[in-house]
Formats: C-alpha cells, structure tokens, sequence
C-alpha cells in the first residue's frame, strides 16, 4: 500500500500560526465538496434539475417567475444535504474559533456545515439553505420539515430561500464585515475556493495588501495561488487539521 504523502508546512507558517492573535478563514465549495455536498456546477448549459441549468433555477428571475419551483429546487437540494456530516476540516476550524482572540470564519457555502461543526458567528456571503426570507420585509425564518412557507409571519408577502441568488447582490453588510476583518488579520487562510467568484474572492487580496501572510489550501492551483505566500496543495480534510496541531 502506497503511503499518503503529507504536504510539508513550512516552519514560517507554523511560527505564524502560534503567534497570530488576529485570523480570517475563507472557505468554499471544496470543503464542502469533501463531505459530500454536490457542486451542481456542470460548466456551460449543463442541466442540474428538471432541464434547467444551476445558473438559471437558481437565479433572481426564477424568483419572479415561478417562485414554487425554486422552492421545490431548494427542497431538493435541502434532502441531498441532510444526511451529510461536517469532515475533519470543519471541524478543526470550529476549535480554533477558541484558540484565537480574534477569529472570523467566512464562508461562501450555504449548507450550514461549519454551524453544524460547532462553529459560531459565521459571515455566510451567500446566506443560507435552511432559512427563508421574506421578499418584501426581508424577515427571517429557519426552516423545519413542518414549516410552511406560503406568506410572512410579519407582513404577508411571500417567502423565498434566504440565498444569494445569480444577479443579486450579497446581503447587506456580510461582505463589509468580512472585508474590515481582512483588513486587519494578521494570518489569512483561504480553504476549498476557485477564488474565482468575486467579491469574495477579493478577500485574501485585501488580507495581502494589508501585510497578512496568506496560505491557500486546495487540491489544485487557482488564480489566487500566485498572490499566496504559502500554498499547501490537497484535501481540507487531511491538511487542515495538520495546520492546527501547529
């Protein structure tokens, strides 16, 4: 049986990870990906549900089109997911929330995996697959397998899947915390993301250009692993908790 080779951390980043007081984490798809959840992401037309491509289902123009079928899409999507438990990445993170005096975790993912690790205060950019949000008060509502979901509790208009839709914008104010923080870590992880999606992935620039020292974890490179000063290459899974025992 081949041996699985373990990346090599560099004695930079374990120096800098005792000493960090301030720390933001990014994650993405990929530290998902790694406990199961589908991408749905077939590149191009690909259809993901019913004939219809990710880009369209889940889109803003859905949502005033034909509302109950986003719903039913998001449904799906919640089944696909309950069954599915956080992996050692998420849970590693959610440990070093304690470790540090200031620890931001932002997440581009929507399936509540780092919150069912254990994690607390989490940015979520996209929101959140089990919520609801009203499209006219914008109030909020966890969904459970009982809900209904016809109208608001508060004002009586519809209710739609608390997510960032395409050709919408991020919810108020989760991208201005998320890039303060940036701005003011001192170590800045960017774990399971194509860096790809902006703003998002506009974070670790801010990170680098405000003097942090930024290390990506991804089983490939992207177009962000040349701006990192350290790139640890394979599964969130298998590195990041080597990163804690730091």
């Amino acid at each position: 049986m081949q041996a699985i080779q373990a990346p090599l951390i560099s004695e930079e980043l374990r120096q800098r990870f005792a000493r960090a007081k301030r720390l933001m984490v990014l994650t993405g798809a990929g530290i998902s990906a790694e406990s199961g959840v589908p991408t749905f992401r077939g590149g191009g037309n690909t259809a993901v549900w019913k004939g219809m491509p990710f880009d369209v289902i889940s889109s803003a123009r859905m949502v005033q089109q034909d509302l109950p079928r986003v719903w039913e899409w998001f449904d799906y999507r919640r089944t696909l997911l309950q069954s599915l438990r956080p992996n050692p990445a998420h849970y590693e993170l959610a440990r070093w929330q304690d470790r540090f005096p200031e620890f931001t975790l932002v997440t581009q993912n929507v399936d509540g995996l780092h919150q069912n690790a254990g994690s607390r205060d989490v940015i979520e950019l996209h929101g959140s697959i089990w919520r609801a949000r009203c499209v006219s008060c914008r109030a909020r509502y966890e969904i459970t397998a009982d809900d209904r979901r016809d109208e608001c509790a508060g004002c009586g208009e519809w209710l739609r899947p608390d997510v960032v839709l395409f050709g919408e914008l991020l919810p108020d104010g989760a991208f201005e915390m998320a890039a303060e923080r940036a701005a003011s870590c001192e170590l800045c992880f960017v774990i399971g993301t194509s860096a790809l999606v902006y703003p998002a992935a506009s974070l670790p620039e801010i990170a680098r250009a405000a003097g942090a020292f930024v290390c990506e974890v991804n089983p490939e490179q992207t177009p962000l692993s040349t701006l990192c000063d350290e790139v640890l290459t394979g599964k969130a899974g298998d590195i990041v908790p080597l990163i804690g025992k730091s």
